[in-house]
């Protein structure tokens, strides 16, 4: 390592700091190698952000044992959570001047005064921490040396995590951690997704080059270098027990070396849970079945459109302007193959996995699997291990509370944009994100980016810009039925028969302090063809058919290095012209927001594939080679994709909001999202920007962040529904119904908050204002789904649908979790109900009216009853029926079941807090100037 100091992460501060000056006596000569801007160096001043719980992610054995004695935490672990969860309560009133006090600094380099420790783990780069919130600044005299202190202070913070994480990505986490059902669980689902050998990975470090020449090559460069960083940490740490995180020792292992296979192989599971929508075809075509045996052919096909949703004419969406996309008719005949009824069946990759709990909703009976409405492809097990909480996101998508909101220069206060955005990645102990600030040859940024795939800022700013994204779950994946030839593990393509690639991988796992598992071993097996992993067989109009799973980033989940690095790159984002054609060459599917101080911009970043023409977006297609993507090569898994300016985008329109909402109209939804409809709670955030803004009026950025945060504590079905419902509900005569009805009115008028203002514990759920009226909302919302839909669809119907869009959070009856209002079947109502009222001249016909009226079957009359009557039910649910779950068994009420809790990848916890519907990471940018290069 040469000359360097290594800080000693058991220390306190003040040692810290004495090391510091330590560091700073090292030879001039190695200082001058890798010098440190100051302060603000290259910065235009006005970025902020919050990471919950905090940057460190690290606890020793020592720490551990301080924590389990005392029940303080290491620095810096929580110390991001009181500001994140206190805004809550400003919100309502918040002022400039406040911001600081819940968004902290984020400008390049360290304050005068704030350096808690340097160290240089290699003679070309040196890391300082700042004292207030422990993030790792990081100058490099070489490229090389930034890459590898990205690896290295990675590995400072997050070590054990990332274990967890190239492990999980490996499909190896049951041997790793422990054969926890959950853990096992992960590893079946994971080699599902994306199975790799270790030639398969090492492929796409080859293979970047030759895709992408000079830019390909740098990227390898960079990721060699930052696994460098993470082996010298590792070495380390084997050397100094004070480096090593102490949950190694509850699995009875120690850090063994990294490979830059084992970055792509982590990225193989963010790729497989962010950034991707669709390849749900085979769900889609069971639900069209259960549809067309209820309806009718004609019908039958006609309802199902309806709660498709593909281009809903009412669904709220970021843009305006069209962007048509996936316009052919789902029933287009070409190569459709949609399977025989009765004859399909789900793949057993696992010597334990029942396929046949495959696509229905899990219930008591699922061994084990919480209750809920959620069409998971299996049950979760709920047993707290880390894989069942990885399973938890990586079956329903990615988390939905991401969301970013601009405002034009034209509309502030200062006439400067605006900007208020964010992922949300869950809530994790550490957290799944860690801060970094990057500075070396032709890398100026600074922010989030997930810990083994750092190389680069991935969210946050450089000089005088920042970017950051919400999941877009457009259309990646798709689904092609392979004809079947000589046997089960044949296919025809191309007029010939062709053997399936049978990748099986075996785990075997021992009992350790932190799973009692007994010994045992599992062997995984999937199938591979030239389109992608098997995942169904059945047969289309009587022939055998395997249904193979291709998503176009399958073999390519590192090949958005080259996007990233652009980002960070000063003297390549001078403009959103720029930063759009840097995402556009990132291939996992993101809304990208972009603001300076003049300008907001957006773009849809993905690899959409061109599929072959007049053919179905919404069901399978026949693999045999006529009718694969256009320009599909099987070697290299490469197609052609939608062009750049097909691709949703705009540059300063008046405001901008996306909340994983519907990109633009006419850009139609992935198969699998059934939830564009008229109601999204993006709506939620875009009401109190126009309010800001109409007539004329300008907008500043407090006003900004509490439109994101007050529609972080709305209930949309309060907000947006409640009116509609109150319409057709009428003026009941029972005295119950005229109170429910009188509390709801009473909510709604006051904003349909899920909050509690006067509690000022955020280690306490309190309880929440209007509480009455939310418990009645919260029994009420699966009786009037079941009252207004199932008696016209019937049980199979009924359950089709919930099979591919579910109900909507919260879930009586259970565990807690906190509710995103995200998808649900808010627009079914919203729609259906209007449709009945325009229908008895009560309203306007809404655009993309529905085929029939499923409500009362259409009778407004018999409607109103079933309403009345489910509501009626409502009432007698009581709060421990509705709440009394898990966490939750001993304060049975809707703030409990909310709360936002941690999943812990690590032996120090943190507690609950009040619930919160915004993203994790968190920049607030206010720019009042640019720089020059």
């Amino acid at each position: 390592m040469g000359e360097a100091c290594v800080r000693s992460r058991a220390r306190q501060v003040a040692l810290v700091v004495a090391g510091a000056l330590v560091c700073a006596a090292l030879p001039s000569a190695a200082a001058a190698e890798a010098p440190v801007q100051p302060y603000g160096a290259n910065d235009a001043g006005g970025f902020r952000n919050v990471l919950p719980s905090g940057e460190n992610g690290f606890d020793n054995a020592t720490q551990l044992a301080e924590f389990e004695l005392t029940g303080t935490n290491p620095p810096h672990f929580a110390d991001q959570l009181p500001p994140y969860a206190d805004l809550l309560y400003a919100s309502p009133t918040l002022t400039h001047a406040q911001i600081p006090e819940y968004f902290k600094d984020a400008t390049f380099g360290v304050k005068e005064g704030d350096l808690a420790s340097i160290e240089s783990p290699r003679a070309d780069v040196t890391i300082e921490r700042d004292s207030s919130f422990g993030v790792p600044h990081i100058y490099g005299r070489t490229r090389a040396g930034v890459m590898f202190g990205a690896g290295y202070a990675a590995a400072e913070d997050r070590l054990f995590f990332m274990d967890v994480l190239r492990h999980a990505g490996r499909a190896e986490l049951s041997s790793f951690a422990g054969g926890a059902e959950g853990n096992r669980a992960m590893d079946r689902t994971q080699w599902s997704i994306a199975p790799y050998t270790e030639a398969d990975l090492q492929s796409q470090i080859d293979d970047a080059p030759k895709l992408y020449g000079g830019a390909g090559e740098q990227a390898v460069e960079d990721g060699k270098e930052f696994v460098a960083g993470i082996n010298a940490y590792i070495n380390a740490a084997l050397l100094d027990p004070n480096l090593l995180p102490a949950e190694y020792a509850g699995l009875g292992r120690q850090p063994t070396e990294w490979k830059l296979t084992d970055v792509i192989a982590e990225a193989s599971l963010e790729g497989g849970v962010f950034g991707k929508g669709g390849g749900a075809e085979v769900r889609s075509a069971l639900a069209l079945e259960a549809f067309e045996k209820r309806f009718g052919r004609r019908a039958g096909r006609a309802a199902w459109k309806n709660f498709r949703e593909a281009n809903d004419p009412e669904a709220p969406t970021t843009v305006s302007k069209s962007f048509p996309y996936e316009t052919a008719a789902p029933f287009a005949p070409a190569g459709l193959a949609l399977p025989d009824p009765g004859s399909l069946t789900f793949v057993n990759i696992g010597e334990e996995l029942k396929a046949s709990a495959a696509l229905r909703p899990r219930s008591s009976s699922s061994g084990g699997g919480e209750v809920t409405d959620t069409p998971d492809p299996q049950p979760i097990p709920n047993d707290g291990s880390i894989g069942s909480e990885l399973l938890h996101q990586a079956l329903a998508g990615p988390p939905h509370e991401s969301n970013w909101e601009l405002v034009n220069a034209s509309h502030s206060t200062d006439e400067h944009s605006l900007a208020v955005m964010g992922p949300q990645v869950g809530y994790y102990t550490p957290q799944l994100l860690m801060e970094e600030d990057l500075h070396g040859p032709g890398i100026d940024a600074r922010g989030a980016a997930a810990p083994g795939l750092n190389t680069y800022v991935q969210l946050g700013h450089g000089r005088d810009y920042a970017w950051s994204i919400t999941s877009a779950e457009a259309d990646t994946v798709d689904t092609f039925a392979e004809v079947l030839c000589e046997d089960d593990f044949h296919y025809l393509y191309k007029a010939q028969c062709l053997a399936m690639e049978r990748l099986e991988h075996t785990n075997i796992w021992t009992p350790n302090a932190s799973d009692k598992t007994p010994a045992g071993s599992e062997k995984l097996t999937v199938y591979r063809t030239v389109h992608g992993i098997v995942y169904a067989r059945g047969t289309v109009k009587g022939k055998k058919v395997a249904f193979a799973s291709a998503r176009a980033t399958y073999f390519h989940e590192a090949d958005s290095a080259t996007g990233f690095s652009e980002l960070n790159e000063p003297g390549f984002i001078t403009s959103p012209e720029k930063f759009q054609q840097a995402v556009s060459k990132i291939n996992f599917g993101f809304n990208f927001a972009y603001v300076d101080a003049n300008h907001i911009a957006y773009y849809l970043s993905g690899w959409y594939p061109k599929k072959a023409p007049k053919t179905s977006p919404d069901f399978p297609i026949l693999g045999t080679g006529e009718y694969d993507w256009q320009g599909f090569n099987p070697q290299l898994r490469t197609e052609e994709v939608l062009a750049f300016k097909a691709h949703p985008n705009a540059i300063d329109p008046d405001f901008l909001v996306s909340w994983n909402n519907k990109q633009a109209p006419r850009f139609a939804a992935a198969d699998d999202r059934y939830a564009y409809g008229p109601i999204y709670r993006m709506q939620l955030i875009r009401n109190f920007i126009e309010k800001d803004i109409a007539g004329g009026k300008r907008m500043g950025i407090e006003q900004l962040v509490s439109a994101m945060e007050e529609a972080a504590t709305q209930d949309i079905r309060m907000v947006v529904l409640w009116p509609i419902l109150k319409q057709v509900l009428g003026t009941p005569s029972d005295p119950r119904l005229q109170d429910a009805i009188a509390k709801l009115e009473s909510w709604y008028a006051d904003g349909g908050h899920r909050r509690d203002l006067t509690n000022k514990n955020i280690a306490s759920p309190g309880t929440y204002q209007h509480n009455d009226a939310i418990t009645i909302v919260d029994a009420w919302w699966p009786k009037l789904l079941e009252a207004e839909f199932r008696p016209a669809l019937g049980n199979e119907v009924f359950d089709a649908v919930r099979s591919m869009l579910r109900f909507g959070p919260p879930n009586p009856g259970s565990p807690p979790a906190e509710p995103d209002f995200s998808d649900g079947w808010y627009g079914y109502v919203s729609k259906d109900l209007r449709d009945l009222l325009a229908a008895s001249g009560s309203g306007a016909t809404p655009e993309g009216a529905y085929s029939r009226i499923y409500c009362g079957n259409g009778s407004l009359e018999a409607c109103r009853g079933e309403l009345q009557n489910s509501l009626l039910e409502a009432l007698s649910a009581t709060p421990a029926e509705i709440y009394g779950n898990g966490a939750c068994a001993e304060d049975a009420q809707a703030s409990c079941f909310d709360m936002n809790r941690w999943i812990s990848a690590s032996a120090i916890t943190v507690p609950p807090f009040p619930f919160q519907n915004r993203p994790t990471f968190q920049q607030v940018v206010e720019l009042t100037k640019t720089l020059s290069r």
